[in-house]
């Protein structure tokens, strides 16, 4: 059981439990997570120093596992992924360019006009059916030749696994191509791999597979890896250089950043080895949801944590489904009118599931 400890020595599930509290299946996303025992004594004894002087070790520790995981010069632990996304746009674009990203991206969706404050470009959302960017829906929004009337392309972001689309993967050979005609072209790419180990353990291929010929990945510690927050950014050492001066601007110098680094390192080496266990239970709930009334919903294509479910069909709306959820001790989230989406996690086994099941078809079937 993960949580904090309470003076008797048992998580702050355990406890409420004992006291006949149980505590909600939260399904809202896989940053609601709490940090494991382990987790909690490495922060406990982390040894820290500045981090905006470059003298926390444990920091350190952290950027440079990253980067030898990624097979990259060099990394920095930020905040936040968005921080990290937006770090990225700053340094790859100039005022006045534009970014093309798939529609339903986090960089488009839940970064709060970040890229035209910060950095001053504009976003070219490019709609898909599946979220994959491939070079054939990318090469039409380009924008290189006319100097003087068009946003010129200054970046393409792909988002990998992608959020909104259901958690669905990228595959090597849509990147490939993607990013070698991007290459030709003079124009870098940015890996939004928030859920970067997710999708490697889905495919079943190492992550340097996936990464490769980016010009920058970012990574969360905080979604499914578990660590109560940060992620990284990697790439080459002047790129990484730079992003540490543009994340001080962001106010992300965060001094003793160790305690959370420490976190982070767990994260980092034991995360990805339970993420198949994640991906099981959400097909589990797909399965079960692809049976009920009123739900649309492919459950072959949950390929990793997370499922969204379509209600058009439905007699009701994703919020008053949601609604109707939480009273039952089930937390989950409305995309919009239509869409609920439930993220599986290290807090959540196969029971609490079965739970979660249960109270949505009480909900969606009124039983």
């Amino acid at each position: 059981m993960r949580g904090r400890f309470s003076p008797k020595g048992m998580t702050e599930v355990e406890e409420m439990e004992t006291r006949g509290v149980r505590s909600a299946v939260d399904l809202r996303s896989d940053t609601v997570t709490r940090p494991s025992a382990e987790m909690r004594r490495a922060m406990m004894s982390a040894e820290v120093g500045d981090d905006v002087y470059g003298e926390d070790p444990t920091v350190n520790r952290l950027e440079q596992r990253a980067a030898e995981i990624f097979q990259r010069p060099a990394a920095l632990f930020v905040p936040s992924g968005t921080m990290g996304n937006q770090i990225a746009v700053r340094l790859h674009t100039e005022p006045g360019q534009e970014v093309v990203c798939e529609a339903r991206t986090h960089l488009f969706n839940l970064e709060m006009g970040m890229a035209a404050a910060f950095s001053g470009v504009q976003l070219r959302p490019i709609a898909t059916a599946t979220g994959r960017l491939t070079w054939g829906a990318v090469e039409p929004a380009l924008r290189l030749a006319d100097p003087y009337n068009t946003a010129r392309t200054g970046l393409v972001v792909v988002e990998n696994t992608h959020n909104w689309a259901g958690g669905v993967v990228v595959p090597p050979a849509v990147t490939r191509d993607l990013l070698r005609e991007l290459k030709q072209r003079g124009v870098p790419c940015h890996l939004d791999g928030a859920r970067i180990f997710n999708a490697a353990v889905a495919l079943g291929l190492p992550l340097i597979e996936l990464t490769a010929g980016f010009d920058s990945v970012m990574f969360c510690l905080s979604k499914g890896l578990g660590a109560p927050v940060g992620s990284m950014l990697v790439g080459e050492q002047d790129f990484i250089h730079r992003a540490r001066v543009v994340r001080k601007m962001l106010g992300g110098g965060m001094r003793q950043a160790g305690i959370l680094a420490a976190a982070g390192l767990v994260a980092l080496e034991k995360g990805p080895q339970r993420l198949a266990e994640d991906h099981d239970n959400a097909r589990y709930l797909a399965q079960g949801l692809a049976t009920m009334a009123g739900v649309s919903l492919d459950a072959a294509a949950v390929e990793t944590n997370i499922v969204v479910f379509d209600l058009t069909q439905s007699e009701f709306d994703a919020a008053h489904v949601v609604a109707k959820l939480a009273e039952r001790n089930v937390l989950a989230n409305a995309l919009d009118r239509h869409h609920v989406r439930l993220v599986t996690h290290c807090d959540v086994d196969r029971t609490r599931c079965e739970e979660a099941l249960f109270a949505l078809r009480a909900v969606l079937e009124r039983e």
